[in-house]
């Protein structure tokens, strides 16, 4: 359900993994606008908006909208090269609007990201070590909240002051389209969407951010393989390229929706022992 963001690293080793889990969020902190185009008139609006009310029927309507918990497991590939690495397993936990808990398995012990809003922590089960997480890595998290598909179906983008627009149609293959939907916020940062022109199914997420050298770089996410889970749309396979090259697969073996999940879950324990 979530656009989680993963990023690559070497992960047969526990203490790397858990140096990319840090900055799990980080590349996505300097996001940088595109130029809104079209101008943001009434009619790009509305059709902007026609074209999201038709994508979250697309993905289950009432259905959609009701989802409060999400479990995801499966497998992290990074690319790199072209090549793909040894796949990690993870599990992912949701509750909406802001709370995510991700579990990798490593050598040597379980990593642990979890975020409840405005506060997130760390834990590296191979160190024995658990810290909170930077106010720096609390708001790339947010900021990753803001590039979701689900904030802009369900609708968080208003009570964050974002402003929709219709940017056209673009090549998708062989005799596709996409309709693209650009939600740009007050400080200028803006993100599309893209839904297949037939269907309305959700495609393709794009932004442009700055590297570590300080040129733009776009980046996307393309949403693969749906499977209706309860009524549900979910894309089980997450591609992510960075200038147009692939580099990591979330691939989900399973979701289950509206499952119990404890608030213990996210609470930071007292110390790396208390674990669980």
């Amino acid at each position: 359900m979530n656009r989680k963001i993963f990023t690559g690293a070497n992960l047969s080793s526990a203490l790397c993994l858990f140096a990319l889990l840090v900055c799990l969020t980080a590349r996505v902190a300097r996001a940088q606008t595109d130029k809104p185009s079209p101008q943001m008139t009434a009619a790009s609006q509305e059709r902007a908006e026609q074209i999201v009310q038709r994508a979250l029927e697309a993905v289950g309507g009432t259905n959609y909208l009701n989802v409060r918990t999400v479990i995801g497991r499966g497998q992290f590939t990074q690319f790199r090269d072209g090549m793909s690495g040894n796949p990690a397993a993870f599990v992912d936990y949701i509750v909406y609007p802001d709370k995510e808990r991700t579990e990798f398995k490593a050598q040597g012990g379980k990593i642990i990201q979890t975020n409840t809003g405005e506060t997130g922590w760390l834990f590296d089960g191979a160190a024995k070590t658990l810290r909170d997480m930077k106010p720096a890595q609390v708001e790339d998290f947010k900021l990753t909240l803001r590039t979701s598909l689900e904030n802009l179906l369900r609708g968080a983008w208003r009570e964050r002051g974002a402003k929709i627009s219709y940017a056209g149609r673009r090549e998708a293959g062989i005799a596709r389209r996409n309709e693209v939907v650009r939600l740009t916020y007050p400080d200028g940062f803006a993100v599309e969407f893209e839904f297949d022109a037939k269907d309305y199914l959700p495609a393709k997420v794009r932004y442009t951010r700055k590297n570590a050298d300080g040129a733009d770089v776009t980046e996307e996410d393309h949403l693969l393989q749906n499977v209706n889970i309860q009524g549900v749309i979910i894309p089980f396979v997450v591609d992510h390229f960075v200038g147009g090259v692939q580099t990591s697969r979330i691939n989900y073996e399973s979701v289950e929706l509206n499952h119990a999940i404890a608030d213990s879950l996210f609470a930071r324990p007292a110390n790396a022992k208390a674990v669980k």
